[in-house]
């Protein structure tokens, strides 16, 4: 089974740590995050992974080599110019023929991926889209009045809560003529014309620990749980 896993991304809000080794290859006990992706993928029969990379393109193939130390086959593509979270998709079409997973190179989940590949390519729809609920503190008491202007309840700080792209998908070949070519095209453009063509998209609730390490602090929580969970 095939999978992609996007790498090229400049992770400017973890400066200065990205100054000197990309965002994928940020440490995680004695492995770099996109190490346990790997081996989460590969343990789930994913044997063949395209690494998406731009920023820092050298490192991380310098890095991660062929793959065979990690028991998979790794290919490269690098892009001219950022093409955002789908258009890396364009450079490596003709070899992603078959149904395949497309993962954020920053998170760090516990979720079975193929688990998610086989409740997915059983769907009509041409993309499942991962989910997770998260839970935002919110700074402000929530007021609620009546319509005489009384107050009848006081809710202290509640916690607001979403539900958010998780940053992995699953696709089959023929949505890639949907993503116009060496241009930037992102992948909440792509659900956004795909709804409007009213196209169907299915959705897998993630109830696993999952975490995008995007910002310094996302980082040293991710840390804490991986020397305590993985």
């Amino acid at each position: 089974m095939k999978a992609v896993i996007l790498a090229g991304g400049l992770g400017s809000r973890l400066r200065p740590f990205t100054e000197v080794i990309p965002k994928p290859l940020l440490p995680l006990g004695e492995k770099s995050l996109m190490e346990v992706q790997i081996a989460g993928l590969r343990d789930s029969g994913f044997n063949e992974i395209y690494i998406a990379t731009n920023y820092m393109a050298d490192y991380v193939q310098a890095f991660l080599g062929d793959g065979s130390r990690l028991g998979v086959s790794l290919t490269y593509s690098r892009e001219p110019k950022p093409l955002g979270t789908c258009g890396p998709l364009t450079l490596l079409k003709d070899l992603l023929t078959e149904p395949f997973l497309l993962v954020n190179g920053d998170i760090l989940t516990k979720l079975s991926f193929k688990e998610f590949f086989d409740w997915s390519v059983r769907r009509e729809s041409m993309m499942t889209v991962a989910t997770k609920i998260i839970s935002t503190p919110f700074r402000f008491g929530n007021v609620r009045a009546d319509e005489r202007n009384e107050i009848i309840e006081i809710e202290e700080k509640p916690d607001l809560k979403m539900e958010i792209l998780a940053g992995i998908y699953f696709m089959k070949p023929d949505i890639l003529a949907l993503i116009p070519e060496n241009q930037y095209f992102g992948i909440d453009t792509l659900l956004k014309n795909m709804l409007a063509r009213r196209m169907l998209v299915s959705r897998f609730l993630i109830s696993e620990y999952w975490i995008d390490i995007g910002q310094v602090e996302d980082y040293s929580k991710a840390r804490e749980a991986f020397d305590a969970n993985f």
